[in-house]
């Protein structure tokens, strides 16, 4: 592939390696076009199911799982072919990491493991490699759903706008909990109980560092919440129903990722296959719905808008196929321009 230009956008696929699938798959959008390339293997792992790329768009991080084990995997990113080079690895006893996130600088990792209900943290050296763990929280509790709240379930831990904090989301204890890290140790700062049974699962910064907005994967709902950036603290705005009241089959919230200029915020729903799309008050952080569209496969893992914010890809797990669509900047709406785009057991999305 040539030097990738202004038009042509590489992206990475994180999936589960069942089936043939062997593990991160790299592909090219063409904005001109509008059109995605045929996905290609990048990185053969087991289980690469979430990616983090550094700001700088030179390191790609892997969750994976080995022999029992969890943990993860660093690559570098040629800036010629988006070609992903090994650079090491760390393993933990923890096998079911499910979230990863790096900072700006490239000085620490943070994952969370679904089945341990831990968080846990990775120095980086100055290469970009990952040193053994340095910090480990476990959760304790559990949630009103037998089935799925017995114990604490971490599902995502992300850093904070101005990165002083991590934003840990808790499906099992329906938490949203705040740390910060002392001398390479996790600490909490602070902790926001949200309705019981609504199982949070992932969640989006505004650009303006002053809301979240939550997915909720038992109750299809996003929770919108303030933020204090100083205190590390969140307060519940609003909670708004991403499908409609008489949809009585299983669906479960995945996904949720905010437009870069702060004006939009798009939730996927897994087994009524579809993404919400909501309008945000400026003002209030409140949202307005917009529309809710097909995600034209079954159970969209995830979703991701392209660096033009001109285009969003949805990844289908359980039909195996992405689907591109065309966005709106104005009013948010998406138009669908393909869903043929085939790769085994797809769930993160992420753009260079």
């Amino acid at each position: 592939m040539a030097k990738h230009d202004q038009q042509t956008i590489i992206g990475y696929i994180g999936t589960y390696t069942k089936g043939n699938s062997k593990g991160i798959y790299r592909f090219t959008l063409d904005t001109a076009e509008g059109k995605l390339s045929t996905p290609v293997l990048a990185a053969e792992l087991t289980d690469p199911t979430y990616l983090a790329i550094s700001q700088d768009k030179k390191n790609l991080y892997a969750i994976l799982k080995e022999a029992g084990s969890g943990g993860v995997s660093a690559y570098s990113i040629s800036e010629e072919s988006g070609e992903l080079t090994y650079l090491g690895k760390q393993l933990t006893p923890n096998g079911s990491s499910c979230h990863i996130s790096v900072d700006s600088k490239k000085q620490v990792l943070v994952t969370s493991s679904y089945g341990e209900g831990v968080i846990e943290s990775y120095p980086l050296q100055n290469d970009a490699v990952p040193l053994p763990l340095s910090s480990t929280v476990r959760h304790e509790g559990h949630g009103p759903n037998e089935e799925r709240q017995e114990k604490a379930h971490t599902h995502f831990a992300g850093f904070t706008p101005d990165e002083r904090f991590i934003a840990v989301v808790d499906l099992g204890i329906d938490k949203v909990i705040t740390y910060k890290i002392h001398n390479g140790i996790m600490e909490e700062v602070n902790s926001l109980s949200v309705a019981p049974g609504s199982g949070p699962r992932h969640l989006t910064f505004h650009p303006n560092g002053k809301f979240a907005y939550v997915m909720s994967e038992l109750v299809p709902e996003v929770i919108v919440l303030s933020f204090d950036s100083l205190t590390g603290s969140f307060s519940e705005l609003q909670t708004v129903r991403t499908i409609p009241e008489d949809f009585k089959e299983n669906s479960q919230g995945s996904a949720i990722h905010i437009s870069d200029d702060g004006k939009f915020v798009y939730a996927a729903n897994r087994g009524h296959d579809s993404i919400a799309v909501y309008q945000i008050n400026q003002e209030t952080g409140k949202l307005a719905f917009v529309e809710l569209v097909n995600s034209e496969g079954h159970w969209p893992r995830d979703f991701s808008l392209d660096p033009s914010g001109k285009f969003l890809i949805a990844s289908n797990e359980q039909s195996g196929n992405l689907t591109l669509y065309a966005r709106n900047e104005q009013d948010g709406k998406l138009t669908l321009l393909q869903k043929d785009v085939q790769v085994p057991f797809p769930v993160c999305v992420k753009f260079l």
